[in-house]
């Protein structure tokens, strides 16, 4: 796997977290327990902090960056799509991100809440929880996500990682 220190800062990964082989995790950036980050993933923590929590699935192709001034703080047991984009953000615990959004600069996404596939969450927007946020720039419909939206899924990415974790091998 692509793990790279830059200059004294070095990713801090929990051992039972899964870092596939073709995922790139560079500087400041902690991964938690039971965390998953999956193929052609980059996590970018060269000027601030980034922080994923535990049980969380960071998926393909997905970029996690910050900025001196904002770290990206995802919380425990989130599921982040494929194909996403989050910068300078929150995302707190039990949360989702479907896959192609993006989550810009101190947009906090709130426990149980959801960001649709292929939405734009512009700076500083908040989505309350249990809200989902739709469409380009996003909008909010609230009180539309329940638990068993976000967990199942959380719940098979942790399982996932670790049938991966035990069997998966190169072939070339």
């Amino acid at each position: 796997m692509a793990i790279f220190a830059l200059g004294g800062l070095e990713p801090r990964i929990h051992p039972t977290a899964f870092v596939h082989p073709q995922a790139t995790v560079i500087g400041n950036v902690e991964i938690g327990a039971d965390s998953s980050v999956w193929p052609s993933a980059v996590l970018r923590g060269d000027e601030g902090v980034i922080r994923i929590g535990d049980r969380t699935s960071i998926q393909d192709c997905t970029v996690v960056h910050c900025t001196a001034e904002l770290p990206t703080l995802i919380g425990n047991g989130c599921v982040i799509g494929h194909i996403v984009h989050l910068e300078g953000c929150i995302i707190e615990d039990d949360a989702l991100v479907g896959n192609g959004a993006v989550v810009l600069h101190e947009a906090v996404i709130r426990s149980g809440a959801l960001v649709g596939s292929n939405a734009v969450v512009p700076n500083k927007m908040e989505v309350p929880t249990g809200a989902m946020a739709l469409g380009v720039p996003a909008t909010i419909r609230s009180d539309r996500v329940t638990m068993d939206m976000i967990k199942p899924s959380a719940e098979t990415y942790v399982e996932r990682a670790r049938q991966y974790r035990a069997q998966l091998r190169r072939l070339d």
